[in-house]
């Protein structure tokens, strides 16, 4: 499956051979710029069904309650325009859409943060028939999901790496008030970062781009994935141009078909360099072939690479002397790495080679190994910020579009699909083709007079064969023939051109007609349905719920005495003693769940039970795996679970948790609306805590303090040092583990909601959370204070909030709870 940003990448991926394409449609998709119209759709779903390709839709980002009435519009009319499947985040989204058409296939997007089998069978309940699986899962992670559910599913083979698990990433959120699960990611993972370590600098060398990972390459990888049963490859870009489409698509068609037919990988050196050519901030299988935290972020650079062509020995008064391991031409675009910790602006000197010269004569030939002087364009690079030892790369090869050229431009189809020809000849009887496709659409032409007697030489399932398979022109190639033929008859080869022109003129119609679905809207009724079971309003009493990541914190927190504490340790050893500790005290303990877990990782479902507690559930997989289990302790749902509307948050209640946290990607006011429509009593919010702008499987940890390539042999360096990461705005943010060896990276500002509490209580609302992760013991007493001096009327909001802010030596942030002027939130139901 290709990935399709507009009209030139949708031809590239159908001629060299996708079997389906994904792309966005206006609204509710991850890559708000590109894309096609909704006047486009059902032209373009014909185009790509009369070439045998399925398009798949994303409608892959959170929905928020305002936004429903829309969201059905939309699905309707994707239904409607014959998709063949649509990808899918929102889990109440994803049931709204199978009520809406049954027959519309759902795909769960990796943005689920699907990890398990059951994760999978998470997605399943809301109407998924194939999930996306998360980026970080090895292929043995892979088999072991594959061995447990037979749910189809999909992995990623090429393409960028999030840092982040997705879905899981609240960076953009938090830093540019722009969230990533709204399709507007604004890549603060591929901007430079200082580590400090124990409250020291840590010296970085060349790799600022610590949170940067370089680019998924598997297609030495694709016949184990073929071998596991994984249903679909897909390649990530649909920001990216043709030519990557082309050339991406093409070898990965290559690989499936050689490992479908048992027969070994046959890239070549030149096809793999081309590959990393036409994109790559460097190309590795990274997680797909096991965690190697060394190789995962080079963090060198964060942008296109290219191939590297040879390293600066020295500079000229006219050019740079340059050690070559690649042959370069004049016109290449090259580029002199400075690893950017000379230029903090992120200026690198490059430009068009002009010209070689070696031993004071311009040379055209070129031999790797050898040392040449490189010529540029006047001004085109200074020499005075090129140094010795800089890696040169090539970014851009002109002959490279020319070898894809036959792809982007041919006039007739390069890529053809197999039909198979049925000739029906009896003489007297008018004759007959029938074609049939790989998906059983058949299709007849029959000429209007009956077959004559041959004369001489007759019809021959030989020569129907030479004939009919001229389908040059059609996108179809003859995989088959049979003939019926009775008595010796005559067509002229006029006469059967026509006739497999015309059977394969209605063929190609027949595939691009649109399914017929079955489609009634549903919204109203599965609104009518959530807000009926929201419970009846009772008056309580305010409650803070304290959530605490260390011993000491713990500490301070039972001083105060909160309605409840919740443990979110980095290791497990702790977890016992400290939950009988609270329990000792009489206040009502918790325990955080990871946001993830994999196949191996399964058995924390029973030590988490195994300690008495409740539980903060993180996971989808850890949900739908809590499922029919007996005795069950009291179960809250957390951020993490993406609760962005009505129907999601309903359907996860219904799942058996107490209360849900909403998304971080609502506003304060949106979360004021939510709590109207679900019950206010069901829902817990954060009043202060730290975003956590990313979580993911890659180890800062591991990779700076330590040799290590996992958790296996790392020493374990997160269990004795601080670590935190300075942006460009001179602000630290902390750096944590979970017991899965996850790093999440915390907004070093903690995130009030002082100024909405006020609304919230209106509302109803009486569960506040407070989260802590850097703060001293002190400081877990003053808030905790602070806060309940609030509630108890004895703060405004106004002191409330300058008492939050001195305790921070960074300040605090309003952050995703900003409301924007002019925002308007619900007066009514979406529908009702």
């Amino acid at each position: 499956m290709s990935p399709v940003g507009g009209w030139p990448q949708l031809r590239a991926a159908v001629e060299a051979g996708a079997d389906a394409v994904f792309f966005g449609v206006e609204a509710f998709h991850a890559r708000a710029k590109v894309g096609f119209t909704n006047e486009q759709l059902p032209e373009l779903m014909r185009t790509l069904h009369a070439r045998g390709v399925m398009g798949f839709v994303t409608f892959n980002v959170l929905v928020f309650d305002g936004e429903l009435r829309e969201a059905e519009r939309q699905l309707i009319h994707l239904a409607e325009s014959g998709v063949d499947a649509i990808i899918v985040q929102d889990h109440g989204v994803a049931r709204l859409a199978h009520e809406i058409c049954p027959d519309l296939p759902i795909h769960g997007s990796t943005q689920m943060s699907i990890t398990s089998a059951e994760g999978a069978e998470l997605a399943r309940r809301f109407g998924a028939s194939r999930v996306v699986l998360g980026r970080e899962l090895s292929l043995r992670d892979i088999g072991r999901i594959a061995a447990q559910t037979d749910m189809e599913l999909e992995t990623f083979v090429h393409g960028a790496l999030c840092v982040s698990y997705s879905g899981q990433c609240f960076s953009s959120e938090a830093w540019g008030g722009r969230s990533a699960n709204r399709g507007q990611c604004a890549q603060a993972c591929r901007l430079p970062y200082d580590l400090f370590v124990d409250g020291l600098q840590r010296d970085l060398g060349d790799a600022r781009y610590l949170l940067s990972p370089g680019d998924l390459y598997a297609l030495h990888q694709v016949p184990d994935l073929v071998e596991l049963g994984v249903n679909c490859l897909k390649i990530e870009g649909r920001y990216k141009d043709a030519e990557f489409v082309a050339l991406t698509t093409a070898a990965y068609r290559k690989a499936v078909d050689e490992a479908w037919a048992g027969l070994p990988l046959s890239v070549t050196p030149g096809e793999e360099r081309d590959l990393e050519q036409v994109y790559s901030r460097g190309l590795g299988p990274h997680f797909i072939a096991g965690t190697n935290h060394q190789t995962v972020v080079r963090g060198r650079a964060p942008r296109h690479r290219g191939v590297r062509v040879g390293t600066v020995r020295g500079t000229t008064e006219r050019g740079v002397l340059v050690d070559l391991s690649e042959t370069v031409k004049p016109g290449d675009g090259l580029v002199f790495d400075p690893a950017n910790w000379r230029t903090p602006e992120g200026r690198e000197e490059g430009g068009f080679l002009y010209g070689l010269w070696q031993g004071g004569r311009q040379t055209e030939e070129v031999r790797p190994g050898q040392t040449y002087e490189l010529r540029f364009g006047r001004g085109a690079v200074d020499p005075a910020r090129v140094r010795p030892g800089d890696p040169v790369w090539r970014t851009q090869d002109p002959t490279l579009v020319a070898r894809v050229k036959p792809l982007l431009d041919a006039a007739d189809p390069v890529y053809t699909r197999p039909v198979t020809a049925h000739f029906r000849g009896h003489v007297g009887e008018p004759p007959a083709l029938t074609l049939t496709d790989e998906h059983g659409h058949a299709a007849t032409a029959t000429l209007p007079d009956p077959l004559q007697p041959a004369r001489n030489r007759g019809l021959t399932e030989e020569g129907l064969r030479e004939s009919l398979g001229k389908l040059g022109g059609t996108g179809y190639h003859l995989a088959g023939l049979t003939a019926d033929l009775a008595g010796l008859g005559f067509l002229p080869v006029s006469a059967l051109n026509a006739l497999r022109r015309e059977a394969a003129e209605r063929l190609t119609a027949l595939r691009a007609e649109a399914p017929v679905r079955r489609i009634t809207p549903r919204l109203e009724g599965a609104l009518r349905e959530a807000v009926a079971a929201q419970p009846a309003s009772i008056t309580t009493p305010d409650r803070l719920h304290v959530l605490v990541r260390t011993p000491e914190q713990l500490d301070a927190a039972l001083e105060a005495r909160p309605d409840s504490v919740t443990l979110d340790y980095l290791e497990l050893y702790g977890l016992k003693p400290s939950v009988e500790r609270v329990k000792a005290t009489g206040i009502p303990v918790r325990v955080a769940s990871p946001r993830i877990l994999k196949p191996t990782e399964q058995n924390l479902q029973k030590f988490l039970l195994s300690l008495g507690a409740e539980l903060l559930v993180r996971s989808g997989g850890l949900l739908e795996g809590l499922q029919g289990t007996p005795d069950l302790p009291a179960l809250m749902g957390d951020f993490s679970l993406n609760a962005a509307n009505v129907l999601t948050t309903r359907a996860l209640l219904d799942l058996g948790l107490t209360r849900v946290t909403p998304t971080h990607d609502l506003n304060a006011r949106q979360i004021t609306d939510l709590a109207g429509l679900v019950g206010p009593q069901r829902l817990e919010v954060i009043a202060y805590g730290h975003l956590p702008v990313f979580h993911t499987e890659h180890c800062v940890f591991c990779r700076f303090l330590s040799d290590g390539t996992d958790y296996t042999n790392c020493g374990q360096p997160c269990e004795s040092h601080r670590v935190a990461l300075r942006d460009e705005r001179g602000r630290l943010h902390p750096v944590m583990a979970d017991v899965g060896c996850r790093n999440t990276v915390f907004e070093g500002r903690p995130q009030v909601a002082g100024g909405h509490l006020a609304t919230w209580r209106a509302a109803g609302l009486r569960d506040f959370r407070l989260e802590f992760v850097h703060e001293s013991p002190e400081e877990v007493r003053e808030v905790i204070a602070a806060h309940r001096a609030y509630l108890a009327g004895e703060l405004d909001a106004e002191a409330l909030a300058a008492r939050l802010h001195a305790l921070s030596e960074a300040g605090t942030t309003e952050g995703s709870l900003f409301v924007p002027p002019g925002f308007e939130g619900l007066t009514t139901l979406p529908m009702l």
